[in-house]
């Protein structure tokens, strides 16, 4: 298919088929002409006039047979007879920009289309229909509601205005905070199942992280000996549990010593562990029982953390996942006989998606993340404000987490603001 767009699709389209173009939205069967007038093809041409298309201008779509050879005279056609090549993403940058779309269905076209799993296609659509974007709108809403009742009282102090007492403001505020926690935590597992959740693999040597990436795999991805410090470099693989995508990466065993390419191995090691969404943490259960060999203050802060009791089909133990005192969950499994490693993917997907469902999600972006942790520092900045009485100040910040919430679709809405005022409070009769 060639897709045209702008204000001399009618133009162009009409030299493209030696004719007029037909009716809007109704396929037609046409014969296309090449540059030189010599007929090229034969399919089917459909017109959008604006603003009823995709991008809101008028589109013409021809489709034509699948031959490189026929798209590539048909598009030299278009770029003679006054048309130019779209940028990549154009089609999708005018639509936004024509009203079409919001920032988060523009991103979600792309996200479906570079989706890999049916997770992610099923989250990209949800965006794409708008579901993220009706969701900032709602705290929108509230958030214009808040800021009209405070910048009314300081603007128009002698008006003789029916105003919110600060205990509403302060439950009002306090909700709007809650639903944009609730909302930040919704974007954060779709941005998790957008990206993939990265799961470093690391403990002692000997361990058996080699053998649990295999077991995890389904295949012999790492070497695996008896001899300690076998893997010295980081070795990845890309995984999929029901749908949701996963990287896992091994690494060097983590030890004192070694010689200069292992102690490389190890560098990479815990470089690769400060960039990980969650760490697996493989020991011994014969040799280590107790995991001594992990010193959590070389970890970066709050990292997610399991601790994986490997080799128990040494011990003739059975599977199982404990809560340690220290809050740390422990799943004994052998990675060699694969017995507990579903206990193991139970628990990643957990660390994925609350109550292992996508139902309900989006597809999220970092900037997503940034902007909600951005207006929800503003909120929290304002509900302390707001204790204080510092009017003026509660105002800014409410100003702020608008901001920050009209970035996420691309709407900001201070000429809004004021409409708003004016229109609630008949102010200026």
């Amino acid at each position: 298919m060639v897709r045209l767009s702008g204000a001399g699709v009618t133009s162009v389209g009409a030299k493209l088929l030696n004719a007029p173009l037909p009716p809007p939205r109704t396929a037609r069967l046409a014969r296309f002409y090449a540059a030189d007038g010599q007929p090229l093809d034969q399919g089917l041409a459909l017109y959008f006039p604006a603003p009823g298309s995709f991008t809101g201008e008028d589109v013409l779509e021809l489709h034509a047979h699948g031959s490189p050879v026929v798209l590539d005279q048909l598009l030299n056609a278009a770029l003679i007879h006054g048309a130019r090549m779209a940028r990549p993403g154009e089609f999708s940058e005018r639509a936004f920009l024509n009203g079409k779309l919001d920032l988060t269905q523009a991103e979600a076209i792309a996200d479906l289309i570079n989706s890999t799993t049916l997770a992610q296609a099923r989250l990209a659509s949800r965006s794409l229909q708008g579901a993220f974007a009706q969701a900032i709108d709602q705290l929108l809403e509230g958030l214009i509601a808040l800021r009209v009742m405070i910048e009314a009282d300081l603007d128009f102090a002698d008006e003789a205005l029916e105003l919110a007492d600060n205990s509403q403001l302060q439950e009002d505020l306090a909700q709007l905070i809650a639903a944009t926690e609730t909302l930040l935590v919704q974007a954060q597992q779709g941005e998790r199942v957008r990206e993939g959740l990265t799961v470093v693999i690391a403990g002692a040597p000997n361990a058996g992280k080699s053998s649990l990436l295999n077991a995890l795999c389904g295949q012999e991805r790492a070497i695996v000996t008896a001899i300690p410090g076998t893997t010295r470099d980081l070795l990845h693989s890309d995984l999929v549990f029901d749908g949701l995508p996963l990287r896992l990466t091994d690494t060097a065993g983590l030890r004192s010593g070694g010689d200069a390419i292992e102690q490389e191995g190890m560098r990479r090691a815990r470089h690769e562990i400060s960039q990980a969404d969650h760490l697996l943490w493989v020991f011994d259960a014969m040799a280590d029982p107790d995991a001594a060999s992990l010193d959590q203050t070389t970890l970066p802060a709050e990292l997610p953390l399991t601790l994986i009791r490997n080799k128990i089909d040494c011990l003739d133990q059975v599977p199982r996942i404990e809560q340690r005192a220290d809050g740390l969950t422990t799943i004994s499994l052998s990675a060699t006989t694969g017995a507990g490693l579903e206990l193991l993917r139970d628990q990643l997907k957990a660390q994925m998606i609350d109550h292992g469902s996508t139902e309900g999600l989006f597809s999220a972006r970092r900037r997503h993340l940034d902007a909600l942790e951005r207006a929800l520092t503003a909120l929290h900045a304002a509900a302390a404000q707001l204790i204080k009485l510092e009017a003026e100040l509660v105002a800014e910040e409410l100003r702020q987490a608008q901001q920050a919430l009209g970035e996420i679709t691309g709407v900001l809405t201070s000429d809004e603001l004021l409409g708003r005022i004016f229109a609630e409070f008949c102010i200026g009769k």
